[in-house]
């Protein structure tokens, strides 16, 4: 291994770090914000604590669309919410199995898959212009306002989980350096996984749809397991499946508008991949109102088989 590799393999864990902690800081000052202003629980938890976890694939998408890194902009969104739903519900699933609800399943995990659907549709000639990029965001902001105004899901299960003190003053300060942290994370992220890409013979795409892609799932990671210790899975399925959700309307359709995007024909398998595991995933949720244990692991494998398909033959013939 070259230490031309090292050394960008280094710089992406480095960069990795500063999107984790800095990701972990925006859930934070934004929940004790969220709660100075009195937003309710469930608006706290499928909204502010969604896009706070976020936050690094907004800015990773961002900056790589209008640098002209289309592949890597496309190819974090689509592999960020492989790894959501793949590798963290699935493995929380098949650890413990998961208790859902008629409006996690049929509201908010049937506009995820109807969304999926969309931007299949959307980029089937491999392009994303600036029309359907608002288009994609007005739905979201659509789906937002439906949920500000109707609270149909009971709070009680939130409570504990994001249990915080009212916001104070300072929070405004550590929220605007969390994002600090965030924006320079995915700076160095893209220029390292970039030259990564190419020391190794990998494209930009399969850099983008796996390590970049799990770099910038890291809060969700932290998110999820922090609420499967204290034994409130269902909010954790929440919070992921409204962060795919602002991912794929929200973040990429920003990603459009401000730049019309292209990605290579070969990214079509992923973007099939990311649309049958939310078709999976609502299947498995909806059958006995629960993930099971099996089903999660089936969402492993299914993320582990588009992974492996993409890094491993590249990977070692790079290396070797």
């Amino acid at each position: 291994m070259s230490s031309g590799v090292l050394t960008d393999i280094g710089l992406v864990l480095i960069s990795v770090s500063l999107l984790w902690k800095g990701g972990d800081w925006v859930v934070l000052s934004a929940l004790r914000i969220a709660r100075r202003l009195d937003v309710s629980d469930v608006v706290i938890g499928l909204t502010v604590v969604a896009l706070g976890t976020s936050a690094p694939e907004i800015v990773v998408t961002l900056i790589t669309a209008l640098s002209g890194h289309h592949d890597i902009s496309v190819g974090n969104v689509v592999g960020s919410n492989i790894f959501n739903i793949g590798f963290i519900l699935g493995g929380c699933a098949a650890a413990r199995a998961i208790p859902t609800t008629r409006y996690l399943v049929l509201r908010d995990g049937s506009i995820l898959l109807l969304g999926s659907v969309l931007v299949l549709f959307l980029l089937y000639d491999s392009t994303l212009s600036r029309g359907e990029g608002m288009l994609m965001v007005t739905l979201l902001v659509t789906y937002l306002v439906y949920l500000m105004r109707h609270e149909e899901e009971p709070a009680e299960e939130m409570e504990e989980d994001f249990q915080v003190d009212p916001g104070r003053g300072i929070d405004f300060f550590f929220l605007c350096a969390a994002l600090g942290c965030v924006i320079g994370g995915a700076h160095l992220l893209v220029q390292a996984a970039s030259s990564l890409a190419l020391a190794i013979g990998l494209s930009e795409w399969e850099i983008a749809v796996t390590i970049v892609a799990g770099g910038t799932s890291l809060p969700e990671l932290s998110t999820a397991i922090a609420a499967a210790r204290r034994g409130r899975s269902a909010i954790m399925a929440a919070t992921l499946i409204g962060s795919s959700l602002f991912n794929l309307l929200g973040v990429l359709g920003l990603a459009a508008f401000l730049h019309p995007l292209t990605i290579v024909d070969t990214a079509q398998t992923s973007l099939f991949m990311m649309a049958g595991m939310f078709a999976f995933m609502v299947v498995f949720m909806r059958s006995g109102w629960r993930l099971s244990r099996i089903e999660g692991a089936l969402l492993v494998g299914m993320a582990a088989l588009r992974w492996s398909s993409d890094l491993a033959p590249a990977f070692w013939t790079g290396i070797f």
